[in-house]
Parts: structure tokens; sequence; C-alpha cells
């Protein structure tokens, strides 16, 4: 009798599948926060492998901050068309519009905190009671903290030194009226499993993942897209570079890479030799030591 052998990115892949119908199984209002970056393509092609032949049985949320990558909205609107399930907008203008979040002012201001109140509100309204997302342990101290099924109370707020134990493959969602889950599939995933999967499935993924020509500004080491969401600082100059992005977020938040990789084979040896993490670049995560765990306690992602 041969052995079977199975590769880690198809264990990994069978561990995400798993999670993913284990939450179609447990709970009655399951969503996908969708931001339109790699780890959440990379999340909805495993929940479209999970239920193939069927559609994927639920739908996929975006927060809009009003700042994003006009690639990531092109190619997010193209996806959901393609894949014929049903996207669910929260607007964080919308929430400053009605006076449920302030704007932040300042060269440095930022609309990432703002999410968590149109997050939390989003769930709300639709009575979701699980909500899944592409976070990875690997990518910041605070989500390696995370469980796979992390439980937040009736806030929405986290708890790091209240989570349930997960023993082998059992999970608990069991929670009171009001409280919901985020579970995140592919925990366990690196940033090179990540990339070396998407070549391995051919995931399309926006351009901006890609060696390309853009406008920046450089800001306390971090390379920022130059647009009409930055106030240029005094000091500041305008200038074209060859970047490319590891993480996608917010234009004025999210850091690029000075890179000639424009190819998937390119990006896996980039990424290979790399000593900084993917957030490094992120001008949110350098607000304070704690930020994302500051920021996750609130109900942020």
């Amino acid at each position: 009798m041969g052995n079977y052998v199975m590769s880690h990115l198809k264990e990994l892949e069978s561990e995400a599948i798993f999670v993913i119908r284990e939450i179609a199984a447990q709970f009655e209002n399951p969503v996908l926060l969708f931001s339109g970056g790699k780890d959440s393509i990379l999340l909805t092609h495993l929940a479209k492998k999970a239920f193939y032949p069927a559609k994927i049985p639920f739908p996929l949320i975006h927060i809009d901050t009003g700042h994003n990558f006009p690639e990531t909205i092109a190619f997010r609107d193209t996806l959901v068309k393609k894949l014929g399930v049903q996207l669910i907008i929260g607007s964080v203008q919308e929430a400053i519009d009605t006076g449920r979040a302030k704007e932040e002012t300042g060269a440095d201001a930022s609309r990432n905190t703002l999410q968590i109140v149109s997050l939390l509100d989003t769930l709300e309204k639709y009575k979701v009671d699980a909500a899944m997302g592409g976070a990875r342990r690997d990518e910041e101290k605070a989500r390696a903290k995370e469980r796979f099924f992390s439980h937040r109370d009736e806030f929405g707020q986290w708890d790091p030194k209240n989570q349930r134990p997960e023993l082998w493959n059992l999970f608990n969602g069991r929670k009171n009226y009001g409280e919901h889950f985020r579970v995140f599939p592919i925990s366990n995933w690196t940033e090179l499993d990540v990339w070396e999967y998407i070549k391995l499935e051919n995931i399309e993924l926006p351009s901006i993942y890609f060696s390309h020509q853009r406008d920046c500004v450089v800001r306390d080491g971090v390379i920022l897209a130059n647009s009409e969401y930055i106030k240029l600082k005094p000091g500041e100059k305008v200038v074209n570079m060859t970047i490319r992005y590891r993480t996608c977020g917010d234009m004025p938040i999210t850091g690029a890479v000075e890179s000639g990789a424009d190819t998937l084979d390119k990006i896996i040896e980039e990424i290979a030799l790399t000593r900084t993490t993917e957030r490094g670049g992120r001008a949110d995560d350098k607000r304070a030591e704690t930020a994302m765990e500051d920021r996750k306690k609130l109900g942020y992602f």
C-alpha cells in the first residue's frame, strides 16, 4: 500500500476549509470580512472551494473608509460579480455624517480606527454571529494571541485573557445573545505560504501587489502613496518611485516597499529573503507599541 503524502500548502488548505465549513455548521448568520487585500481574496477562494459546486453561502462585508486604493475597489466589484455573492458595504463616511464617528484632523489623520464603528454597526444591523477574516498570527504580535474562534462580547470587544481553549479540531462557538465570534481560518499561514498558494492556485490579485510606478511621499521612513487624502508636511516632496505593496489598507496609512518584483516568482523570492513583517510599513501600527491590540480590544478586525 502506497504512502499518501500531502504538501504543507494542502494541509493548510484542508485546515482552513474545515474551519470555514465549521463556521457554516455552527452559526446562523456568518459573513466573510472582505478588504480587497490578498488574505481576504485567498479566504474567499478557500470559501469557494469549501462549498463548490454551490455558491458561497454567506455574504461578503466590506467596510469602506472612502480612502481605499481605486484598484482594490475595482477588483472587489469584479470578483463579487464573478462569484455571484452578496456584498454588504459599511460606510465610514456615513458614520461620520450621522455623528457616529468623528473625523481625525492633521497631517497624520486616518480613518482606520473609525472603521470600528462602521464594522460593529454593520454586524449588529445584519445580526451577524460569526465574522471570518483573513488575519494571520505571523502578521503582528496582537494577532498572534488570537484563537481560530475569537469570542467578542456584546459590545464587540476582545478580551485576550478570556478566550476558549481549542483542543485538537474542537471549536466552541457557544455564546450569549448579542455576542459574536471573529473567526480566522488562515491563522497558521505565513506570508510566504500565502504567496506560494496564490501561485499554486493561480489566484488573481489587484495590481498594487506587483511592482509599478507611483508618486509617493516618504514620511518617518514609510513610503506612502501621494493622494488627495494626504496632507504634505513642510519639507516633504512627492517622488515617483518603483514600488509594490505587501499589505492592503487605506492609502494614507499603507506603506509600500521599493521593489521590482512584478511576477509571483519574484515576489516569493523577495518574501523569502525579507526580514521585516508585512505590517512593518503600516503607519497606523506605529502610533503606539500596542496600537493593534488597543484597536482590537475596541472591536477592530
